[in-house]
């Protein structure tokens, strides 16, 4: 039977024509999905710069569901979590990320990074330190680094944090050689409790020779030696911290002169003070030391008096007014009591970062959690 070429020409453009229908209606429908996208990310984006992040997990989670593949999506829905304290929604949405096999390497670095912030504002810091190791060697090295810092620091495992805290020294964030000193510090209180008294001095004394700017060691080393009965040593390692680092000297200006008592360098005391005092100006803490090294209670109270004629101050007159009386039996004792306790919120220190105050000085402030953010003076001196 021969073929009939009558069907062929019939063929064709109806093939053509079906053709162009099934062309228009897919580009009808990519339009229509990719209007409904965007409206939805633009609109969370709106609600973004609102602060509205309810409102803007809503409107994301309606445009990954249009386009599951679109990884920025998640990255967006992850940071949003995170920031809300959704914090296991956030490790759903990075662990989602991480399982996907189209992801680029730079994306799959990413991931990983939202996922270990996720861990480590969650409180899992085992979890956190798997995830940020897993990150060292990428272009989140730096980054890394420093909260894996944060978190042997948080752990209190003083050992690995020296040992980071000394590959970070050089590194684009600064200097780490007086942070590695204190985690030095903190492994020599360790030792001391659990009466290895010989390695925590050996430390100790090895760090200031390696970090002699730090004030925390020589105080460390100074009281250890103290507490071993070395009066010497516990004075040479106070009158090297006047020379290392002049602005902590009121910290340590009451345990020089009780130092310079028992090992009878009293003189020698009352000059390094003395000069400190002309140099840097007055400090009550100075002030205080330099009376304690009076024989006599009318040398000790003009100390007093010439700090108030250089600076005003609540705390220098409440010391001066101690030993005199004030002639009304029934008064003094009340004014006493009423001055002391107005002095008292004088006395604190204060942290720098984050005006957290406290009757002691602290290394690391146990409010922000920072580093040498206490100044060495009173709050009345600020």
């Amino acid at each position: 039977m021969p073929f009939d070429l009558g069907w062929l020409l019939w063929a064709l453009p109806v093939a053509f024509a079906l053709g162009w229908v099934a062309s228009r209606l897919d580009l009808r429908q990519w339009r229509l999905e990719g209007r409904r996208v965007p409206r939805a990310y633009f609109r969370g984006l709106n609600h973004l710069l609102n602060e509205q992040q309810d409102q803007a997990i809503d409107a994301f989670i309606e445009a990954v569901r249009h386009d599951p593949d679109a990884a920025e999506l998640y990255f967006a829905l992850g940071g949003l979590f995170r920031r809300r304290g959704d914090y296991e929604r956030a490790v759903r949405v990075h662990e989602h990320l991480l399982a996907r096999a189209d992801l680029s390497p730079a994306q799959r670095e990413r991931a990983q990074h939202g996922l270990a912030h996720d861990f480590l504002k969650a409180g899992l810091l085992d979890r956190a330190e798997a995830a940020f190791q897993a990150l060292l060697g990428t272009r989140y090295d730096a980054d890394a680094k420093l909260a894996l810092l944060h978190i042997y620091e948080r752990g209190r495992d003083w050992v690995r944090a020296a040992d980071m805290a000394e590959t970070l020294e050089g590194s684009e964030h600064g200097s780490f050689r007086l942070r590695r000193a204190h985690h030095i510090c903190e492994q020599a209180a360790a030792l001391q409790q659990q009466d290895r008294h010989a390695e925590a001095l050996a430390l100790l004394e090895r760090l200031v020779q390696r970090t002699p700017e730090s004030a925390r060691a020589w105080v460390a080393l100074a009281e250890l030696r103290q507490r071993l009965g070395q009066p010497v040593g516990a004075w040479e390692a106070l009158l090297a911290l006047t020379q290392h680092v002049p602005t902590h000297v009121p910290l340590v200006a009451h345990p020089l002169a009780q130092t310079a008592a028992a090992s009878g360098r009293q003189d020698e005391a009352r000059r390094v003070l003395q000069q400190w005092a002309a140099h840097h100006g007055p400090s009550l803490d100075v002030t205080q030391a330099l009376a304690m090294l009076e024989p006599e209670a009318a040398a000790a109270r003009q100390h007093y008096l010439e700090h108030l004629r250089q600076t005003p101050s609540l705390v220098a007159a409440n010391l001066w007014l101690a030993g005199v009386p004030l002639g009304h039996e029934q008064a003094e004792p009340l004014v006493r009591r009423a001055l002391q306790q107005a002095c008292e919120p004088l006395k604190r220190y204060r942290c720098a970062a984050c005006g957290f105050e406290a009757r002691q000085y602290f290394w690391h402030c146990p409010g922000c959690q920072g580093w040498d953010t206490y100044p060495p003076q009173r709050v009345e001196e600020l």
